[in-house]
């Protein structure tokens, strides 16, 4: 069943939004549609036809569960506007709750409530021409408060490192990662092209690997007891590499009974033989992580119930796992403060 269908125009070329009605040259469409079956979000790339009231998917945009996503987790239920103010695409998504598994929703009935509205992001449309691009709307950014930062720090395989002087329950970090090497890169099983969530799930944070795993521990007790792992591996497929980009949430909670902890991912549309960095971003907030790859081309987001990690307790770590040194060129990481709500109108 078809949820929220969403039909709009993106500018090709430039990251400035268009009306809703925009038509012609310049532009190109977007079908998106939110599939009840697996709790999914698809879309389409094309070209509108008004005269003829017809949508052509372009030939490379895939109509199916092996196409593109908005996001590879939690995410449901949106709607975009355009905001003619700043003249941006702005889009907004739901999260479900997962601290019970879909057989027992008991406890959303006990609550009175289930889900929660993610951070409104703005959308565009990649200068490649094959999919969209996603940013935190740069509102958020006026809860940023204290900030620590480091750079040029080397992981070593096996190792990892915790950030301190930030209150990492609620936070926005930033990190940009340099490999060292991708000589030992593992294979890539050609069967998981069309299933990123099961390759992660097979390469979960904890199996070392050849390039990767590395990248942060997120809402984690000092011990690492509880940890929920955004990471990123990369594996040799003929004369490239396959970057795959994952939430590894197994570990989030020492909590045994009907927790629902899925790994989610994605693959990154990147060259990284050329670069050989990739950046992340990560938006941590209690029981939600939404963390952004290379610049927004791959979004995960996760619900997460620790009983360790919470308050002053939930710690921020940077972590290899793989064979070869990484380097964390930059990061940069704020604490975020609680919005003000208007209590009275």
């Amino acid at each position: 069943m078809w949820e929220c269908p969403d039909f709009f125009p993106v500018a090709v070329g430039g990251r400035e939004g268009r009306d809703t009605s925009a038509t012609g040259r310049g532009v190109k469409h977007v079908l998106k549609v939110s599939l009840d079956r697996m709790r999914f979000e698809h879309y389409t790339l094309g070209t509108y036809y008004p005269a003829l009231d017809r949508y052509l998917p372009d030939q490379a945009s895939v109509d199916g569960s092996e196409g593109l996503r908005y996001d590879y987790g939690n995410f449901y239920a949106s709607k975009t506007f355009f905001d003619p103010a700043k003249k941006r695409r702005v889009l907004c998504g739901w999260a479900n709750e997962s601290d019970v598994t879909h057989d027992d929703a008991s406890n959303d009935i006990i609550k009175g409530w289930a889900g929660v509205h993610l951070i409104p992001r703005e959308l565009w449309l990649d200068e490649n021409g094959r999919q969209l691009l996603q940013w935190p709307v740069e509102e958020f950014g006026r809860l940023r408060s204290q900030h620590v930062s480091l750079a040029n720090q080397a992981v070593n395989p096996g190792g990892f490192f915790r950030v301190n002087n930030i209150d990492a329950v609620q936070a926005d970090v930033e990190v940009t990662f340099e490999i060292s090497s991708l000589e030992k890169a593992e294979d890539f099983d050609p069967s998981y092209v069309g299933d990123a969530q099961a390759y992660c799930a097979r390469h979960a944070a904890d199996v070392k690997g050849g390039v990767g795993p590395f990248g942060l521990y997120v809402l984690a007790d000092s011990a690492l007891e509880e940890r929920t792992a955004v990471f990123f591996k990369i594996f040799k497929h003929k004369r490239k590499h396959v970057v795959l980009f994952c939430h590894d949430p197994t570990r989030s909670t020492k909590r045994e009974k009907n927790i629902y902890k899925p790994t989610f991912a994605g693959f990154v549309d990147v060259d990284i033989d050329s670069s050989k960095t990739i950046s992340l971003r990560s938006l941590i907030d209690h029981s939600v992580v939404e963390s952004f790859g290379a610049g927004g081309k791959t979004c995960i987001t996760s619900r997460v119930y620790p009983s360790l990690a919470i308050g002053r307790d939930a710690h921020l770590f940077v972590f290899n796992n793989g064979a070869v040194d990484i380097k964390v060129s930059e990061l940069n990481a704020w604490e975020i403060r609680t919005p003000f709500m208007n209590k009275e109108i």
